[in-house]
Parts: C-alpha cells; sequence; structure tokens
C-alpha cells in the first residue's frame, strides 16, 4: 500500500483568513510598552490609602516634645544631687546634698572629711598641730533639713536640721530663725538665732548618752565690693551654763579660694583660734 505523500511547507506568509484560526488558539504576547494609558494607571496605582501622606511637618517638632526630647539631668536639676569639696591642710572636706521635695525645700545629704595620710614625720607633726594636739581622722555625718518661710517682717526663713554624727558618739535636732537685711547696694546683713537638742550615743551601745540644750545667737556683715564677710556671735549650752562668744571673718578670692580666721571661746577660758585656707568647688 503506497504510503500518503507529506504535507507541502510553504515558504510564503499565509493570508488573513487562514491565520485567523491559530490566533484564536494561542493568543498573542501582551506588550505593555503598547497598553493603552488607563491600563498603566491600574498596575502602577495599586490600592494604597496616600491621605496618610497628608501631615503638616511643622507639627512633628512640636507633638510630644517630651516623648522626643527628654529632659535632660541639667534640666531637672531640681532634684538632682549636688556635691561639694574643699581642700583642708590635712585632707579633703566633701559634702553632698539631694532635695527629696520642693515642698518646704526638704533635703538629705552628708559631710564627710578625708584626711591625706601623712608621708613624713614633719607632715604627721604639722597636721597634730592644727588640729589641737591630735591626729586628724576621717569622719562623716547624716543630716536632714526643711525651710520655710517666716512670719511677717519678724524673721523671713525658719530651718528645722537633724544631723547624725558617729565621729561625735552624738545626734542633734534643732532650729533656727533668720532675718536677712540690704544696707543699701554694697552692704547685707544676716540675724540669726538658733536653738538646739543634742542627744549624746552613751559609751555602750544602746546606752541612753546625756541630753543637753543650746541656744546661739549670731550676725553676719557682708560687703559686696570685696566679697568679705565678718561675723560675730555666741552661744550658751546647759553644759557650760556661761555665754561663749565667737568672732570671725571670710575673704572670698577668684577661682573658689577663700581664706577665714575665727577666734572662740572655750569652757575653759582659752581662746581658740584658728585661720584656714581652702578651695571650695562644686559640681
Amino acid at each position: 500500500m503506497p504510503l500518503p505523500a507529506p504535507s507541502k511547507i510553504s515558504p510564503w506568509p499565509e493570508s488573513a483568513e487562514q491565520s485567523q484560526p491559530q490566533e484564536a488558539a494561542d493568543p498573542p504576547a501582551v506588550d505593555n510598552r503598547a497598553a493603552p494609558a488607563s491600563e498603566k494607571a491600574e498596575v502602577s496605582n495599586p490600592d494604597i490609602d496616600w491621605a496618610l501622606l497628608e501631615v503638616d511637618a511643622s507639627t512633628l517638632m512640636t507633638t510630644a516634645p517630651g516623648k522626643l526630647h527628654p529632659p535632660s539631668r541639667a534640666v531637672a536639676g531640681s532634684g538632682a544631687m549636688s556635691w561639694s569639696s574643699q581642700q583642708k591642710e590635712y585632707g579633703s572636706a566633701v559634702s553632698v546634698k539631694q532635695p527629696i521635695s520642693p515642698v518646704l525645700d526638704m533635703q538629705v545629704g552628708a559631710d564627710m572629711t578625708v584626711v591625706r595620710q601623712p608621708q613624713t614625720l614633719a607632715e604627721l607633726l604639722a597636721e597634730k598641730a592644727g588640729n589641737g594636739g591630735n591626729e586628724p581622722q576621717s569622719s562623716g555625718a547624716a543630716w536632714a533639713s526643711a525651710s520655710a518661710g517666716g512670719v511677717a517682717s519678724i524673721w523671713d526663713k525658719t530651718t528645722l536640721e537633724a544631723r547624725i554624727d558617729p565621729s561625735q558618739d552624738q545626734g542633734k535636732l534643732g532650729t533656727s530663725l533668720s532675718k536677712s537685711l540690704a544696707l543699701g547696694e554694697q552692704y547685707s546683713l544676716t540675724l540669726q538665732n538658733g536653738y538646739n537638742m543634742i542627744q549624746g550615743f552613751g559609751p555602750v551601745p544602746g546606752a541612753a548618752g546625756r541630753t543637753s540644750y543650746e541656744t546661739e545667737q549670731s550676725a553676719k556683715l557682708g560687703v559686696a565690693d570685696t566679697g568679705t564677710t565678718f561675723s560675730a556671735g555666741g552661744s550658751l549650752s546647759t553644759l557650760d551654763d556661761k555665754w561663749l562668744g565667737r568672732i570671725g571673718a571670710e575673704q572670698k578670692i577668684v577661682g573658689g579660694f577663700n581664706v577665714s580666721a575665727s577666734i572662740a571661746e572655750t569652757p575653759l577660758g582659752i581662746a581658740n583660734k584658728s585661720v584656714t585656707a581652702g578651695f571650695k568647688k562644686s559640681w
């Protein structure tokens, strides 16, 4: 049986009528470059809510400033801890205080004396001579205070203070009333009266010590031009039963340096004289 002859492939393109069934079977590829403008918009513009970007940029820096810029320690300085240090001939006197409430100006703090170890015998003898014949010792005391206003024109400031001093084996509770007066533009006068109750700890832990009371009065005259302060006053204690007077002066020098001198009476009748030069810095 003879085989059928293979179909001939024409090298010429077919006519439109002949190619129509082939185009229906195989749809042509889509050319985006030839797509209409409406179809391009549908592809490049999906369902996005662009209205969220309609925000005034100037309001970004004024909305919730506390979250954008938290206050620094310097801005919140009303509750910041502060330190001060004053150089002494035998070491350093360091004080720290921490405000705990703006009401009544309440503060807590501590006063510490850090003694420098002498390197030579001559330094040790000099330190003993400057400390009344005794070798200086490091010590510390804790305190708490509160301040309030005064009463009319009688006084303008009231201060309450509680202090515990282990180096002296005693605790102290006192109050002071002060009045400040301006004498022109160059002078200022401060008058102060203080009343204290002192409780001794006793030689044995747990044993009650002796309680004493004292009162003190002082007046300070400040000179604004020279930075000089003159002071005079006295104290009376139930342990001494007599007034003990004292006078002093302090001169401020540029850069935190100061020089002070004082003369005070003692219960033994011997005047206690002291001259101190130091450097004081707060941070």
